[in-house]
């Protein structure tokens, strides 16, 4: 079952940046994404039933990624692809490693008062698809600065629009699904979950750093799951964070049986 689950998993990741506006450039064992237009950039990750990469195949990427100036980044089931870890590290690349889950079962979670699920004409949506990069810019569990102060700074960006209208578009036509933890009118969580064929990934969960630790990034992720499988998803998987995020993922029915890694460049010292 694990096989199966792991081979339907990467279909999925294949075909995802194919349907969400990216661009593919074959590099032979590799295949970069490339977004066009607004959104989270996306990366490279092994050809779907290509051979195994070198790292001579990752330098390629590498080099086309810094020609077209996007992040140098691999993604990938460190299970379904064994030996591109030691192909991006030999390239001087950094892995971090998240652990996959699947829902197993649905434990029975009450609704939070403040999760309610958006759509494409809410006027929260701005907030809503703000809030993640605030979070992820504070990464980790532990409460932090940003707060409703720093969001409604962060909405003056101009690019928030563009990314607004991307995700409500999306909400229209079905190609994802979104919730939030709204209080007092501001939104202090959000997540979206996006689906191919009967298999939906639970994606960009994050709180506001000042918000943490109220169970806010749980309720959202348990409304996603519920709206999930009511839109006929079969398979429901996320990655969490880390080994602690696992466990608080494992108490709504999530078990790991994998692990995602990711490759980035070495940060600079400081």
């Amino acid at each position: 079952m694990t096989t199966e689950m792991l081979s339907a998993l990467e279909r999925y990741y294949d075909t995802v940046p194919r349907v969400g506006g990216a661009r593919a450039e074959d590099f032979g064992p590799l295949t970069l994404f490339v977004r066009e237009g607004e959104g989270w950039p996306y990366y490279a990750r092994p050809s779907l039933g290509g051979p195994e990469a070198s790292a001579a195949d990752v330098e390629r990427v590498l080099a086309r990624q810094r020609e077209l100036k996007v992040p140098e980044a691999f993604e990938w089931v460190a299970e379904n692809s064994p030996s591109l870890r030691a192909a991006v590290e030999a390239a001087g690349l950094r892995v971090s490693s998240h652990p996959l889950m699947v829902l197993e079962s649905v434990r029975p979670t009450p609704a939070h008062p403040d999760v309610r699920v958006l759509g494409a004409d809410d006027p929260l949506l701005a907030a809503a698809v703000t809030v993640p990069m605030l979070a992820f810019a504070a990464p980790g569990t532990a409460l932090g600065e940003a707060g409703p102060t720093e969001l409604a700074a962060a909405l003056t960006d101009p690019t928030v629009e563009p990314r607004r209208a991307r995700v409500s578009g999306q909400l229209a036509s079905g190609g994802t699904g979104m919730a939030a933890a709204v209080r007092d009118g501001v939104v202090l969580c959000s997540g979206q979950y996006i689906p191919v064929g009967d298999v939906a990934e639970v994606v960009g969960v994050g709180t506001l750093p000042a918000a943490r630790r109220q169970g806010l990034a749980l309720a959202v992720t348990a409304a996603l799951v519920e709206q999930a499988l009511a839109g006929g998803a079969r398979t429901v998987f996320l990655s969490a964070g880390d080994e602690d995020v696992a466990r608080i993922y494992g108490r709504i029915g999530f078990r790991r049986v994998a692990t995602a890694l990711i490759a980035e460049p070495v940060p600079p010292a400081q």
